[in-house]
């Protein structure tokens, strides 16, 4: 039985060491869009994914367009074998997804997640916002945290990431985060820092966000060859200007993927094929399907050997 199939391109955070490696040594065309991603962003991604160290890779800089070629290139590596129902991308995956439904040309994605990548590392200079993870907490009670942290403050702070059921993200201002540690931990859960430069997904990317949509409306975007399920909304979208309108609004947005999910799902989605380095996309389809979980198929390409398996 064949399943439709929903396409998933992570975002930061699923980066590693020789990422996509295995797949580019063994294929030219996929060398050269390692070597294609170079050239854009002028970054030697390579050399700082395949040989470096984990804080060169942490920075987001090189981090968003290496990711985003280890993304296209497996999904290019089983594109052949598949008619996909739709796809959605976690943030930064997002514009994968954008390459994958050809709504976007494979260059400028990546001339707008270098452009996306530099913008939001030099988006906090002063180091005002911070993120972090939100564990143990019903989306009810991740919420109620949030919005007693952001009262007690009197400062901004949302949930930027609603990840799972019990996953949430929240983004603001480093005293805000520091109270909704205290708010998160009156109610049973806990609020985990994360290691990144700024309040991400959060209004505190405002000016980072003028800057990328001068550039968003400087590329020529497509009808999608299928429906991409968006951040913003966690809806299909299929048409160019919508798509467009959408991606203008992500930077500062939440990221409503426990919808996606669902909306996919609801839209006819059996199979969760996630094009990326780990698995983190693929471990979130069942906490957030629940019961409807059980007649769904998820896979992870994530190497080499797993675009080869597939493709079989």
């Amino acid at each position: 039985m064949t399943h439709a199939t929903a396409l998933l391109f992570p975002g930061q955070g699923s980066q590693e060491s020789g990422m996509g490696r295995d797949l580019a040594e063994s294929r030219k065309d996929i060398m050269e869009i390692w070597k294609k991603g170079e050239r854009i962003s002028g970054l030697p991604l390579r050399e700082i994914y395949w040989e470096g160290d984990a804080e060169a890779m942490a920075d987001t800089r090189s981090l968003q367009p290496a990711l985003t070629v280890a993304n296209i290139a497996l999904w290019h590596a089983v594109s052949d074998k598949l008619s996909p129902l739709c796809a959605a991308g976690h943030s930064l995956g997002e514009y994968s997804a954008f390459a994958a439904a050809s709504v976007l040309a494979v260059d400028a994605v990546l001339e707008l997640v270098s452009l996306r990548g530099r913008l939001m590392a030099d988006a906090d200079p002063s180091g005002k916002g911070a993120m972090a993870a939100l564990l143990k907490l019903s989306r009810e009670d991740a919420e109620a945290a949030v919005a007693e942290a952001k009262e007690a403050s009197g400062e901004m702070l949302l949930i930027a990431n609603y990840n799972t059921p019990a996953q949430f993200v929240a983004s603001g201002t480093k005293s805000a985060i520091e109270a909704v540690q205290e708010s998160a931990r009156s109610r049973k859960g806990r609020a985990v820092p994360l290691a990144v430069s700024g309040a991400f997904h959060s209004p505190l990317m405002d000016e980072a966000a003028k800057e990328l949509g001068i550039a968003l409306s400087k590329v020529s975007w497509s009808k999608a060859r299928f429906p991409v399920f968006c951040n913003v909304t966690g809806q299909a979208a299929t048409e160019a200007d919508e798509l467009k309108a959408l991606a203008l609004r992500q930077m500062t947005s939440s990221v409503l993927w426990i919808d996606t999910i669902r909306a996919q799902y609801q839209a006819g989605a059996r199979r969760f094929v996630e094009c990326g380095p780990k698995n983190v996309l693929s471990k979130m389809v069942s906490p957030i399907l629940g019961t409807e979980a059980e007649g769904v198929e998820i896979v992870s390409v994530n190497s080499a050997e797993a675009a080869e398996s597939f493709a079989r």
